[in-house]
């Protein structure tokens, strides 16, 4: 059987390497040497000036959020394709995905009972409308899946409120995996045993009374009932009114679930001089949320990844190989860019050495996280002496754990997965909602990331 690249990659390069700890603070491997000028131009000249910001500017400013099935989109499209040609990118292109078409609209909610008061709400991405005139239920709230089934004899006819707190973010995490799942899962749990409609707490640890909004997944089996996050603040208010006595709360949804619309995946590439056909493969999502204007999510990946091969164009850097853009559709509310790409390179997807994913928003970068197939250490301390380059912008930090969703379908295909890992103390701050704006992103940061990817995509494409 013939070795797959990622293997032969792996024995060659570790051939040459000694170990080295995943914090390494400075490149000490003799096989670097011919590679740190190139790295030092690399950085140098992503991080000489605002460009990488200034084109965030125009993409945030002139197409604004960029939710699947939108003009917006389809717009926003057409303009990388254009960026990417002007640039001088290679083999530009799109590839096209039918991606699902949900529209928000009209969305209320109110507390008519103890007192009245207003709510602060957004739908669920997907949600189904509520009937005409609203549902008015007694609310039940929960702060787990195990307290949802043991209170499920009374959840028949009301509205479940799942009061999840997002913990505070720390250095192992943001908790956000174990805080989402209510928003994905929660509304067919619910449904299970008879609920109306579904309330949740916005998944962040820190809240100015903006609620978050996120895809949810109805269970097939289960009816579908309409659901909607409201902010902090209300959720816990509505919790404090509930430990007292009864609460009914009214809520209104008039979104639309419309066909599937046509969208498309866009990738360019800088071709390899001397093995084009095999790929480092550097990808963000497009696509955004119908709030704010989708700028650290995933506006910054995408325009990180473009100047990535614009940086290295202007430098005349071409790798031995090919390194490939791909700007993915539909990552929020669907993953059909991601699902499609896997299916139509599935022939080549041998040959992709690396999947690299930046979709944690414009921060400072601290390295990455590398996932495998297999969980192979080695392939982490091969990124980390990489990564060790990076030390005059601090991103050196290597560790094993998540890729990008967008890199789900790759990895069990043997592609070596990778996410830029930011300082992401206060991503989740704005996440998913009116708030995700042009002014949170610094431009030193984002050249810095543009930095930190280019070193690693060019060193993996040239080794």
């Amino acid at each position: 059987m013939r070795p797959s690249l990622t293997g032969l990659l792996a024995l060659v390069v570790g051939a040459i390497l000694t170990t080295v700890s995943a914090q390494s603070p400075a490149p000490s491997h003799s096989w670097l040497t011919p590679l740190r000028e190139d790295s030092a131009r690399l950085i140098k000249a992503a991080t000489a000036d605002d460009f990488a910001w200034q084109r965030l500017a125009e993409l945030t400013d002139t197409y604004g959020n960029r939710l699947s099935g939108s003009e917006n989109l389809t717009r926003a499209v057409d303009w990388a394709v254009r960026t990417m040609k002007a640039d001088g990118l290679e083999n530009v292109r799109t590839e096209r995905v039918m991606v699902p078409h949900w529209v928000r609209g009209v969305e209320e909610a109110t507390v008519t009972s103890p007192v009245e008061r207003k709510l602060h709400v957004i739908g669920l991405g997907g949600s189904v409308p509520t009937p005409k005139g609203g549902i008015t239920a007694p609310v039940i709230v929960v702060k787990s899946f195990d307290e949802l089934e043991a209170k499920a004899p009374s959840l028949k006819g009301a509205i479940v409120l799942y009061d999840v707190a997002m913990p505070a973010y720390s250095e192992k995490g943001s908790g956000y995996g174990d805080v989402s799942k209510y928003r994905g899962k929660g509304p067919s749990r619910a449904a299970q045993h008879g609920a109306v409609a579904v309330l949740m707490r916005s998944v962040t640890a820190h809240s100015l009374r903006t609620p978050h909004t996120g895809a949810l997944r109805y269970d097939e089996a289960q009816p579908k009932i309409p659901a909607a996050a409201v902010t902090v603040e209300d959720s816990m208010l509505i919790a404090r009114l509930a430990a007292q006595g009864p609460v009914t709360v009214k809520l209104r949804i008039d979104s639309q679930i419309l066909p599937d619309a046509p969208s498309a995946n866009v990738i360019g590439e800088l071709r390899g001089k001397d093995k084009p056909d095999e790929i480092v493969m550097i990808g963000a999502h497009i696509d955004s949320w119908d709030v704010g204007q989708g700028a650290n999510d995933d506006g910054a990946g995408c325009v990180i990844m473009m100047q990535v091969l614009t940086t290295l164009k202007q430098l005349g850097l071409q790798p031995k190989r090919t390194i490939r853009v791909v700007l993915f559709t539909n990552e929020e509310n669907g993953l059909r860019g991601a699902e499609a790409y896997a299916k139509d390179h599935a022939a080549e997807l041998p040959k992709h050495v690396l999947a690299l994913e930046a979709d944690s928003g414009s921060f400072a970068p601290r390295g990455f996280s590398v996932e495998t197939k297999d969980k192979d250490a080695k392939i982490v301390e091969r990124y980390a002496e990489i990564a060790a380059l990076l030390g005059p912008i601090g991103a050196t930090r290597v560790h094993a754990g998540g890729s990008g969703a967008d890199l789900t379908p790759l990895i069990p295909q043997g592609v070596v997965g990778l996410e830029l890992d930011v300082d992401g103390k206060t991503y989740f701050d704005t996440h998913h909602t009116e708030a995700d704006t042009l002014d949170k992103v610094d431009p030193q940061t984002l050249a810095d990331s543009v930095a930190a990817v280019a070193v690693l995509a060019y060193i993996a494409a040239d080794l």
